[in-house]
């Protein structure tokens, strides 16, 4: 239940080392994994202050130096082509007996991403990142999550600008598939100061005004004001005002800069999984749409649906006024619990 084959981050930092972990599922130690996989880490260190420094600043280059050893110079990541170095380098066949042919693009994906298509009956195929999009190969194709500047994955743009000029085949993606289709569709990106990265992000929906809870880990943002006509804001970020997904008005193409698929995070928003299996099975039967106002099926799957009737008989037992208690705003490292409660 790992989410990628190993861990991509080059060092940890954190305040407190648990040696002896209580997790049901638990089967090792942190410090134990990270020496299998060769990743430095750090403890004792006040995390606290660290976290201002940085909302002060904003993203900061870091590195761990080891003392009497060289000081290193500092590593750019937004200088390299990270994708290229998460991605497969062949592609590969997940569940090849499902229905619906799926072509996902992994640019640094996330296995729950699979594991969203072949619950809902796709056949997968994962390609790299750069590998050449053929429509007569799959029914929809979707785009995966990933690290660094959408402006380095300028092949993987190459390819979706030819692919949605010529066919109308469903496009998804998610996170960095976001913000590629974004800039195929005409947008441009920009480096954000913080990012947006936690399980707690409240995004709106455009067409039904709702919030949801979202998980979420990017440093680049699409500029909503570059959007083209023909496209619409899908959701938007309600701590910053940010884009969190666009979605054509006429052809199946959509995404979303958040994490539908959780694992871990909330679970608000996987019903888009099941929209776009829908779209991508009309599309594997050979429906052709001149218009396929996604929108507004979006808009139709996201409106609030009451889980059951309440019979008339009982309308007059349901209270009229509820009182909720809360705890008020929370600090750097202050707990939440009493909100739950």
């Amino acid at each position: 239940w790992m989410e990628s084959t190993k861990i991509w981050a080059g060092g940890l930092i954190i305040g407190e080392l648990c040696t002896q972990p209580s997790h049901w599922a638990s089967v090792n130690t942190l410090h134990h994994w990270l020496l299998s996989e060769g990743i430095p880490g750090i403890h004792g260190i006040d995390t606290r202050s660290l976290t201002k420094k940085i909302r002060d600043h904003g993203s900061m280059l870091g590195k761990i130096v080891v003392e009497s050893s060289d000081d290193p110079e500092f590593t750019d990541p937004n200088k390299i082509n990270l994708v290229n170095q998460v991605s497969v380098k062949e592609p590969r066949i997940f569940n090849p007996e499902g229905e619906v042919r799926i072509t996902a693009v992994d640019c640094g994906l996330k296995y729950n991403q699979i594991r969203c298509l072949i619950r809902r009956g796709a056949c997968v195929t994962l390609v790299p990142w750069d590998h050449p999009l053929d429509p007569t190969q799959y029914d929809a194709l979707f785009l995966s999550n990933g690290p660094g500047d959408p402006q380095m994955c300028s092949k993987t743009v190459d390819h979706l600008q030819t692919v949605m000029t010529t066919s109308n085949k469903p496009i998804f993606g998610i996170c960095l598939g976001h913000q590629l289709l974004s800039v195929a569709a005409g947008c441009s990106t920009y480096k954000m100061k913080y990012g947006n990265r936690g399980h707690n992000q409240p995004c709106v929906h455009e067409g039904t005004g709702r919030c949801f809870i979202t998980s979420q880990n990017h440093g680049y943002a699409v500029d909503v004001s570059t959007l083209p006509q023909e496209w619409t804001p899908l959701f938007t970020n309600k701590n910053d005002n940010s884009n969190e997904g666009i979605v054509h008005r006429t052809l199946p193409f959509f995404s979303v800069q958040f994490h539908p698929e959780h694992t871990a995070g909330p679970e608000d928003l996987e019903i888009l999984f099941d929209i776009f299996m829908d779209i991508a099975r009309q599309s594997g039967s050979g429906v052709t749409k001149e218009n396929w106002d996604l929108p507004s099926v979006i808009t139709s799957q996201l409106s609030y649906k009451p889980c059951a009737d309440v019979p008339q008989a009982d309308i007059g037992k349901l209270p009229n006024k509820v009182l909720i208690l809360g705890s008020g705003g929370l600090s750097i490292g202050q707990a939440g619990e009493f909100d739950y409660s």
